[in-house]
């Protein structure tokens, strides 16, 4: 069976291994035992992006981006996805100079969305995805209104992301912060959740989530895996 071949712009470890993980999980359920598409990580150092976050240079993020992007091309990669939400405020950048075709994870999770209906949603992520509205303009063309935490609980999402989430330091604690943000999220109206940090679905689900979970990890790569079957 004739499949792309799928490239993954890793930033973080664990929400690289998330995707990569679900693109192999679905195409064993969708295609056959142990089929799936070609696939290529190519993984920079994260502290490289973090020290761009901080300093707010998109630019530089775009070109480290663009490093991973060339490589996975050269291996062979027909497009790419990137699971990692913050860099994305260098999709259009990088869209622009990609030898390859580039999938978005934000308007994925703006366009699943619109299609569950949902008219408010809230937006958790790094507190530069928080604050920076990564969200804002992919769900306003769909009519649909973004919330953020109070700035307390933007702190509090933050860490558990960068002390406890990214480093692979993943437990039931964790989540139990989360649960009661999304909880405050639901009392101002909000109607879904977005889970914009990928490494969020692996605490947050529809188990313990008090709102609908978008979780934009698995939604890429379902879509990744989709596109790779379209020949």
């Amino acid at each position: 069976m004739k499949m792309k071949h799928i490239g993954i712009i890793g930033v973080s470890s664990e929400g690289a291994a998330l995707c990569y993980r679900t693109i192999c999980e679905e195409g064993f359920a969708k295609i056959g035992k142990f089929i799936h598409p070609e696939i290529t990580i190519n993984t920079l150092p994260l502290i490289d992006y973090i020290n761009c976050f901080e300093k707010n240079d998109w630019n530089t993020v775009a070109s480290l981006m663009l490093k991973s992007t060339k490589t996975l091309a050269s291996a062979g990669a027909d497009f790419a996805i990137c699971p990692d939400n913050t860099v994305h405020y260098a999709f259009n950048i990088l869209k622009i100079n990609s030898p390859i075709p580039l999938l978005s994870i934000v308007e994925i999770a703006a366009k699943e969305c619109q299609t569950k209906g949902y008219k408010k949603v809230g937006i958790l992520g790094t507190k530069y995805t928080m604050q920076g509205g990564l969200y804002n303009k992919a769900l306003t063309n769909f009519g649909i209104e973004s919330v953020i935490p109070n700035e307390d609980d933007i702190e509090i999402v933050n860490t558990v992301i960068f002390n406890e989430l990214s480093p692979g330091q993943v437990s039931d604690a964790s989540s139990k912060p989360l649960i009661e943000v999304i909880k405050k999220l639901k009392k101002s109206g909000c109607t879904a959740v977005i889970l914009g940090c990928t490494e969020l679905p692996l605490v947050i689900n529809q188990n313990n989530s008090s709102l609908p979970p978008i979780d934009t990890t698995r939604l890429q790569a379902r879509k990744a895996l989709e596109f790779a079957l379209k020949i």
